[in-house]
């Protein structure tokens, strides 16, 4: 869950008021039994404001509902497995969530009670997904492996992806003078959490917006990235093209941005590449297509050739521009583990391409580069690996959990 915390965004919460319980309803009844654990109208208010205060996407009823149940299933699955968190590691994680707001944890603390929202649930929040990382570390980590290949697909995937240096933008400015702060960001945030279209967009910037952009529907022109402010140019890379940022509360206003396009270059020396390769001179053309047709990978050539001719394979690894260009050209042609034919002389050399990869990777990341190097790649794609595995873990939880209403 991606967290926008800020002042104004808190006192906005504070201004709009507490979300206010219907009318003669018991906020103490249970609304959910989880596995006979009850989930309280009162527990579903609190997260749906809490949700409020931390900017999450969606913080209505349902959606508090169902994470509250999750957070259940989540330290019953800890209980089963006698993981418990203790006070310094509770106050850790209440810290560390704090500090992305800026603050520690007893002013986020208050922050929280200002906007009506007990401190318990904040900690019950933090103790869930504390003790959900142990429960994760202790069934799924040893199921989770990065390889070799993986990373280097990574790293390809990485390397031949164009750095977004162009984007088309539309605007969305909402004023917001002393007073009117929270109705302001109130609107912005119920125009972001529609998922608006470029249409619905733009319809929303003439209605709305300030500035002279709104008569275009807030449309900007292509422009460079560069041209932003360093602070929302992060903002705006994360978004795909057809999406919308959450709101960006500023002096007197609320912004909104739509990602209409994004354009973007390769990196300096992301076309060149890097081959390791094998050549076996051979005095028959005809022998050397048989020994190719029946060798199946480089490391296969050696046993495919026998004992006598394996010592005149010639493995190498080179970048393309130093290979020979009639070896080269053949390559050109193959994929990892194909075989072809040069012409040498009377006979001919058997040329096998093992590896193809980009320069950049073989380089390893650096700072001139601006590529990860491999170990942050295999973290990443540890991380998201393991987080899909405890998504899944979590809905296995969900299936065989006993969920029921009053």
């Amino acid at each position: 869950m991606r967290h926008f915390l800020s002042g104004i965004a808190l006192a906005a919460v504070v201004a709009m008021g507490a979300v206010g319980p219907a009318a003669a309803q018991n906020l103490f009844a249970p609304v959910v039994y989880v596995n006979d654990s009850a989930v309280t109208r009162y527990e579903v208010d609190q997260r749906m404001r809490f949700m409020q205060v931390i900017g999450a996407p969606d913080a209505d009823a349902r959606t508090a509902e169902d994470a509250l149940i999750d957070d259940r299933l989540r330290v019953q699955a800890a209980r089963q497995l006698g993981v418990e968190i203790t006070p310094e590691g509770l106050q850790e994680g209440l810290e560390e969530f704090a500090g992305r707001a800026g603050l520690d944890a007893a002013a986020f603390i208050a922050q929280l009670e200002r906007a009506g929202v007990e401190a318990g649930v904040f900690r019950d929040f933090v103790e869930a997904g504390t003790v959900w990382r142990e429960v994760v570390r202790a069934r799924l980590l040893g199921q989770i492996s990065i390889s070799d290949a993986e990373v280097d697909q990574e790293l390809r995937r990485v390397i031949e992806t164009p750095i977004i240096d162009r984007v088309a933008l539309s605007e969305l400015i909402i004023p917001a003078p002393p007073g009117q702060e929270a109705q302001a960001l109130d609107l912005a945030e119920r125009i972001s959490a529609a998922r608006p279209t470029e249409a619905q967009f733009a319809e929303a910037a003439r209605q709305y917006s300030a500035v002279p952009s709104a008569e275009a529907g807030g449309r900007l022109e292509m422009m460079a990235l560069d041209n932003l402010p360093p602070s929302l140019r992060p903002i705006i890379t994360a978004l795909q093209p057809g999406q919308t940022t959450a709101p960006l509360p500023v002096e007197g206003a609320v912004v909104l941005f739509h990602l209409r396009d994004a354009q973007g270059s390769l990196r300096p020396g992301a076309r060149e590449q890097v081959l390791e390769y094998l050549v076996l001179p051979m005095a028959s053309a005809a022998d050397a297509a048989a020994l190719a047709a029946r060798t199946r990978s480089c490391d296969d050539l050696y046993v495919q050739a026998g004992a006598t001719v394996a010592p005149r394979v010639q493995r190498q690894t080179a970048p393309q521009g130093q290979i020979p260009t009639l070896i080269a050209t053949r390559l050109a042609s193959l994929d990892p583990g194909e075989a072809g034919l040069v012409p040498s002389g009377g006979g001919a050399d058997l040329v096998m391409l093992c590896s193809r990869q980009p320069a950049l990777a073989a380089q390893g990341g650096d700072e001139a580069s601006g590529l990860p190097g491999r170990e942050a790649v295999r973290d990443r794609l540890f991380n998201s690996k393991i987080n899909a595995a405890a998504d899944g873990l979590l809905a296995d939880l969900r299936a065989d959990a006993v969920i029921r209403r009053p």
